[in-house]
């Protein structure tokens, strides 16, 4: 049974069916035209809807590809692999193998460049992006806990720093690596990356490189 949403701008019933056409034509309209050459009337035709239909639920161009992007970090999962170093390289790496699919890689760098300046576009990335993917942050530290590997935080507060400050460190490093130094985030890098992210650097011996074998 198709489920029906209501529509934020009118009160015409809301298809799934349809808002799934229009994420998926805006992801391959991203692979085949880029972030300049994407339009709202190509989209539309590929997804086979009227253009009316799109702006009936997303209010421009930066919006739809925000919630493009999202549906492709919503795959990320978080695997038990037996340790909390073992998870978080998981899932560095399945972080950067989205980063590297072209869709990924020129919406993501063009809504965050159009964000500077746009006050409702960032608060829409943090929503549909940045607090959505903060669920493996929380997972992986109660299953950490959980085992033993780390301390339960009775101060919520300060629990939800941590998950913010956990996130950030992760997704800035992973972001940084693939989209700005385009370097590769491979199981070497990730490794390295993941002991220093629990040991600090003071486990670094001095000349040694954290990201070389333990």
């Amino acid at each position: 049974m198709q489920r029906r949403h209501p529509a934020s701008r009118t009160g015409r019933p809301r298809s799934a069916t349809a808002d799934t056409a229009i994420l998926a034509a805006t992801r391959q309209a991203l692979v085949d035209l880029g972030w300049s050459g994407l339009t709202l009337s190509d989209v539309a035709v590929r997804a086979g809807v009227a253009k009316t239909t799109l702006y009936r639920r997303w209010a421009g161009k930066n919006e739809l590809v925000v919630d493009a992007v999202a549906e492709l970090f919503d795959e990320l999962t978080l695997p038990d692999r037996g340790s909390l170093a073992a998870d978080i390289e998981g899932v560095v790496l399945q972080f950067a193998a989205i980063l590297a699919r072209p869709e990924a890689r020129s919406g993501l760098m063009a809504v965050v460049a159009e964000a500077t300046r746009d006050e409702a576009l960032r608060e829409r990335i943090r929503a549909s992006i940045v607090d959505r993917q903060k669920r493996l942050v929380i997972a992986g530290r109660a299953r950490a806990q959980e085992r033993g590997e780390l301390p339960v935080e009775v101060d919520t507060e300060k629990a939800a720093r941590t998950v913010d400050l956990i996130f950030d460190m992760v997704a800035g490093a992973v972001v940084h690596r693939t989209l700005v130094s385009a370097e590769p985030a491979d199981e070497e890098w990730a490794r390295g990356f993941t002991r220093v992210l629990l040991s600090g650097l003071a486990a670094v011996p001095n000349g040694g490189d954290p990201t070389g074998p333990a």
